[in-house]
C-alpha cells in the first residue's frame, strides 16, 4: 500500500475531497516525522509505537571477507506493533503453521475483520454513505 492508496481510501470512505484527503495524510505524516525527529515516541492506540533508539558502536564482520570492522554508534527508528494489530495480521494465517513451525501457503487465509484498525484497514474500497465516518464496532 502506498501513500496514494491511503489517500484514495480516505477519499472513498469520507466526504473529504481528494485534495483534503491528501492534505490530511501529509499533515499526519508530518506530525509523526517531526515528533520522531524531536526524539519523542509516537504511540497510536490499536496500531503500535514508533520510537528512536540509540545503538552503541560495535564490532561487526564483512560478510564477503569475514574481516572485522567497527560499526559506528547511530540512532535507529523502531516500530513495535500493538498486540491487537499483531493478532489481527497473524491470526488469518496461524492455521497454516504445522507443529514444527513450517507454513503451508497452499491453505487459504481465513477471512477476518480488523479490530486494531476498524474499517480503514479491512480492505473494503467501497463506501456506504449510511456508515460514513464510522469505524466497525464503534
Amino acid at each position: 500500500m502506498t501513500k496514494a492508496d491511503i489517500v484514495e481510501r480516505i477519499f472513498k470512505g469520507t466526504d473529504f475531497s481528494k485534495k483534503e484527503a491528501s492534505e490530511l495524510v501529509e499533515q499526519v505524516f508530518s506530525i509523526i516525522k517531526q515528533t520522531l525527529s524531536d526524539g519523542e515516541m509516537v504511540k497510536i492506540s490499536g496500531f503500535g509505537k514508533f520510537s528512536i533508539k540509540d545503538k552503541a558502536a560495535r564490532t561487526g564482520r564483512n560478510p564477503q571477507t569475514g574481516e572485522a570492522m567497527e560499526i559506528s554508534a547511530r540512532r535507529v527508528l523502531t516500530f513495535k506493533p500493538s498486540h491487537s494489530l499483531k493478532d489481527d495480521v497473524t491470526s488469518r494465517y496461524a492455521h497454516r503453521l504445522s507443529a514444527d513451525g513450517k507454513e503451508d501457503a497452499s491453505i487459504p487465509s481465513r477471512p477476518g475483520t480488523s479490530r486494531a484498525l476498524g474499517s480503514f484497514a479491512d480492505g473494503h474500497e467501497e463506501s456506504d454513505s449510511a456508515s460514513h465516518g464510522q469505524a466497525d464496532g464503534e
